[in-house]
């Protein structure tokens, strides 16, 4: 749709648009396709610039009337091993006329397809990548996580294969890693215990092939933020909002009062809950609050106290000490 004054104009397929001028009043408006302006042939007013193009961003070639709107394929991707680029024989068995195949040529086919789904893994880097992009789509799909954090770990996969890492390691291994490595990076709130858990990997396992990718690829990342991980421990454990949200304002309280460093942000996350629970009237043991975060009762109790103690004035809490639920 083009908007001129309060004047509404319907985009058309053709570069003439049959609608009048809103300055001369004659029906002589044209697009330019390559400026985006909608002007007046006649007058030379301009009744829109820049405009946007709603309509699709395809077109069939093949097809005179232009009703003919099907795709050209999947986009290009590296999650795939060969970026989307490869084609297939289809299992159809009739020629570009319709006409099915005799039998000879069904046999002849079959034989076709079949090196064709044979022939681009015989490489040792494309079976590799085959095998790790797969595994790849199954740990995002079981996690949970977005297309851009695929994206990130098939490329640090395809970066750690370019430089040799993956010789005497896990396929498997190196692509926990991985996508254990773009989590970080993207700020994604997942830890090393759901990486594993999620292909049935020691957690130890998969902490040394992170490690390797780090020391090898020369990789920096961000320090975890705690306040990223409030909201999943606290729809498993069941606290409202307004127990997130306090627990929230006390990750950045301490991250003010440089108190948070060197600390697990699984850890204080969980501490944080407890600590916004008891101020809210929402008690809830510490054996929940730690198994829904992944840590020791142990450590919800020692990090707790802290906060207390560091924090319990500026929260306004009583200098008596509260009791402590864990169990």
């Amino acid at each position: 749709m083009y908007t001129g004054e309060n004047m509404i104009y319907p985009r058309t397929s053709a570069l003439q648009v049959s609608d009048k001028c809103p300055q001369c009043g004659k029906r002589t408006l044209v697009e330019d396709a390559n400026t985006g302006e909608l002007s007046c042939s006649n007058c030379g007013f301009v009744v829109t610039e820049h405009s946007v193009d709603q309509g699709p961003e395809w077109r069939s070639f093949s097809d005179e009337k232009g009703e003919d709107r099907a795709r050209g394929g999947a986009p290009i991707s590296i999650t795939y091993r060969d970026m989307g680029l490869s084609t297939m024989i289809g299992k159809s068995n009739r020629d570009a006329s319709g006409r099915a195949f005799d039998s000879p040529m069904r046999s002849s086919i079959d034989r076709l397809r079949k090196w064709d789904n044979r022939s681009p893994a015989f490489g040792n880097r494309e079976k590799n990548l085959s095998i790790a992009m797969r595994e790849l789509e199954k740990m995002t799909d079981k996690l949970g996580v977005s297309k851009a954090v695929q994206e990130r770990a098939a490329y640090i996969y395809r970066k750690a294969l370019e430089r040799g890492l993956l010789r005497g390691r896990s396929i498997i291994g190196i692509s926990a890693a991985s996508l254990y490595a773009a989590m970080r990076d993207t700020e994604t709130p997942r830890t090393l215990k759901d990486i594993a858990a999620a292909n049935n990997l020691e957690k130890k396992a998969v902490a040394r092939d992170y490690r390797i990718l780090l020391r090898e690829m020369d990789m920096t990342m961000p320090v975890a933020d705690a306040a990223r991980n409030v909201n999943r421990i606290a729809s498993a454990v069941g606290f409202s909002e307004k127990v997130a949200r306090k627990a929230i304002e006390i990750v950045r309280l301490t991250e003010e009062k440089e108190i948070s460093a060197g600390k697990s942000p699984m850890g204080l996350a969980a501490a944080s809950l407890y600590l916004a629970g008891v101020i809210e009237g929402e008690i809830k043991t510490q054996k929940e609050i730690a198994e829904a975060a992944g840590v020791t009762e142990v450590t919800v109790r020692n990090r707790y106290k802290g906060l207390r103690a560091d924090l319990g004035k500026q929260l306004g809490l009583e200098q008596a000490e509260t009791p402590l639920v864990s169990s």
